[in-house]
């Protein structure tokens, strides 16, 4: 299929107002327009719709996006005609006039992307459909969900590699998060088993601050967390339905916005919490794992789990929902021994092979590794994704380290306990007995005579719970589910109970999350502040008019820029990042007049060439035009080039006579010829 001929770079910033890319994109790009196979593996927040928006505006006919979410195809569909692109989505919650209105453009070959979602590709008529379109494309987001022992798996994603072999078209699959095993599987599945062109970009989010602290009264955990981040948009994850229901009373109890989310809703109210939250500035959903996957808001500012996720995927794709505008966001998970207990039962007691629970442990183990780290966590994180890292001085631990101690007395003790008893009771039961407490239970059982009873006198309940905590974070033991939560020993435990090995321990310092971490720092400077403001508001009224979530006007990002560079001109406001030429016309003077208390009038052929050096040269033209009306004597009849005849002379720069008089004709040429010659290479001098 063949590429138009403007250049990546040219529409990357007429079209999507971006200057250059972001590291890895271009290469993407270039690869994803050549029409080659393509697995690009990038991190939430990292770019990856513009590595399949742009290639299908650079090549010929119809780009299909499948994609898991209503909710996410109506948001990058109205971000794209913002922006001047005909796009399309056929989905369920379409409008019988939303879905004429693609047929139309489908069928008079204006529309450059159409989005699916993969439930649609079981529609017989589907096929059919696109195999009469024109399609030149496919673009897979959120790839991962073709994996059968993904949390995020899709029955219906198995059959975009049968479509893909249909239209016999490549095909660029994207995800945020795919481990070697689930990168093996979108191979299989989506290409056949014949590997192609793969991008592995950085997992790291460095706007991202990494935070975890032990469970210790985890509703008030939450809601100090909440209180130092008080008008910023925010998710908080929880384990259960039950607790997202009441822990948003709670926040709104708090004076906060809050609503809850979990797949036990009806469908009506899940889409009207969506919507809240892409166009409400400040609103928390309070959540399960139901809600995110898909989540295109770019100014999420916080992401807190009240309780610990699934896995160490599981949490890094969760927190990457949090600034994907690039500005700083901030993070906090909660954990603490019931939820080891939770996660481990729910591998162990699961439908998956053996081998497979093997595999989940050991996911477990390295999230919960992150959360008992003694070093940087970023570190941990990438690490654990095969990527080598300085301390990045943006986590808690970077910002306060831990006071470690010898931990293998104690261990040794506790797991002399535990065993001593047979591996039959839990943490509770075995801190009694070393700390020398008579209870009915010991009594009963006759563990007051055990050799360890009483030997743990030295630490406190609360030291030796963070004890028993971390070793089963190190899984040196893990509670059985067949022995009701009985914790029984690991054989990494016994080199330290044999005295090979030694184990440094972190002296738990339970921190008030308010006092701890300040809130996000500010977007902009007191200076800027105001101005920030006025243009948010600007944004708001501007998006409610037209229905529409407000970073799909700008995000905040641009607002930035916007308020620090303070543009005067529209020339100044086209080179803001994320302002293209179709938002200019649109915004531009909305938002010039919020900074400058009023607008610049500018002719609209002269406005689409704003922020380009052709801008300036066009002015220049006009100039030099204005002197030669009457000719240069002043006395002959007046003649004049037309706005778009001068912007084809500031374009083209053309640097001869005969050049110029294809353009101009022969009568303006003769006037105007040797006058604008100059002007063009005065401007190239």
């Amino acid at each position: 299929m063949p590429r138009d001929t403007a250049p990546a770079e040219a529409l990357l910033k007429d079209i999507f107002g971006f200057d250059g890319f972001r590291p890895g994109q271009g290469e993407i790009v270039d690869a994803v327009a050549a029409g080659q196979n393509v697995l690009a593996i990038m991190p939430t927040g990292g770019g990856k719709s513009l590595c399949f928006q742009l290639p299908a505006l650079m090549r010929g006919g119809v780009t299909v996006v499948i994609s898991p979410l209503i909710a996410l195809m109506r948001d990058q569909v109205r971000g794209l005609r913002e922006a001047g692109v005909v796009a399309g989505a056929l989905t369920s919650g379409n409008t019988p006039e939303e879905t004429d209105e693609v047929w139309d453009r489908l069928q008079d070959g204006t529309l450059k992307l159409l989005y699916l979602a993969p439930e649609r590709l079981a529609n017989t008529g589907t096929q059919r459909m696109l195999s009469q379109a024109g399609v030149s494309m496919i673009a897979v987001d959120e790839a991962h969900c073709v994996s059968q022992w993904g949390h995020d798996f899709r029955p219906d994603y198995l059959r975009i590699g049968e479509l893909r072999r249909a239209l016999d078209v490549p095909l660029a699959a994207f995800t945020a998060t795919a481990d070697a095993e689930t990168q093996e599987e979108i191979v299989t599945r989506l290409f056949d088993g014949h590997a192609p062109s793969t991008f592995l970009r950085g997992f790291d989010r460095p706007n991202i601050h990494l935070a975890f602290q032990p469970k210790d009264g985890p509703r008030q955990q939450i809601l100090r967390f909440a209180a130092a981040r008080k008008g910023q948009s925010g998710i908080v994850y929880c384990g259960t339905r039950a607790k997202t229901q009441t822990l948003a009373q709670a926040l709104n109890e708090a004076g906060h916005t809050a609503c809850f989310y979990h797949g036990g809703m009806e469908a009506p109210d899940r889409r009207a919490v969506e919507e809240r939250f892409a166009t409400e500035d400040g609103l928390i959903v309070v959540a399960t794992v139901a809600f995110g996957m898909g989540v295109d808001k770019p100014d999420i500012r916080w992401v807190a789990h009240a309780d610990l996720p699934k896995s160490i995927e599981a949490y890094y794709q969760e927190i990457g929902r949090a600034g994907r505008d690039g500005a700083p966001a901030e993070t906090l998970t909660l954990f603490g021994p019931d939820d080891i207990r939770l996660r481990r039962a729910q591998i162990d007691e699961g439908n998956a092979p053996p081998e497979r629970r093997v595999a989940d442990h050991g996911r477990l183990n390295a999230l919960l590794g992150l959360a008992e780290a003694q070093g940087c966590r970023r570190q941990a994180l990438l690490k654990y994704f095969g990527e080598a890292a300085e301390p990045c001085g943006n986590c808690d631990l970077c910002d306060s380290p831990p006071e470690l101690f010898d931990g293998t007395e104690a261990v040794r003790k506790a797991l002399s306990a535990a065993l001593r008893t047979g591996e039959s009771f839990g943490a509770g039961h075995l801190i009694d007995i070393l700390m020398g407490k008579i209870t009915d239970k010991i009594s009963q059982r006759g563990h007051d005579s055990l050799p360890t009873f009483g030997v743990g006198k030295d630490l406190s309940k609360g030291q030796w719970q963070a004890v028993f905590r971390q070793m089963m974070g190190h899984d040196l033991m893990r509670p059985d589910a067949e022995r009701h939560g009985a914790l029984v020993m690991t054989d990494a435990a016994l080199p330290l109970l044999r005295g090979q090995e030694t184990i440094q321990l972190r002296k738990d310092a339970v921190v008030r999350g308010a006092e701890r971490r300040p809130a996000v720092k500010m977007l902009v400077s007191e200076e800027d502040a105001p101005l920030m403001s006025a243009l948010k508001a600007k944004r708001r009224a501007l998006a409610e008019a037209a229905r529409a979530p407000a970073y799909v006007i700008f995000p905040d990002r641009t607002l930035i820029e916007m308020a620090t560079q303070r543009p005067r001109t529209l020339d100044d406001m086209a080179r803001i990042n994320g302002v293209g030429a179709k938002k200019l016309e649109r915004y531009g003077a909305a938002f010039l007049e919020v900074i400058n208390g009023e607008a610049e009038v500018m002719h609209p052929t002269r406005r689409k060439l704003a922020g380009r050096d052709a801008g300036s040269l066009y002015d220049a033209l006009m100039e030099r035009q204005a002197a030669l009306v009457r000719g240069e004597d002043g006395t002959q009849k007046p003649l004049s080039c037309s706005a778009g005849l001068l912007a084809k002379v500031a374009e083209q720069k053309p640097d001869c006579t005969h050049a110029m008089e294809r353009i101009l004709g022969d009568k303006k040429a003769e006037r105007f010829g040797a006058a604008f010659l100059d002007v063009i290479a005065e401007a190239n001098a």
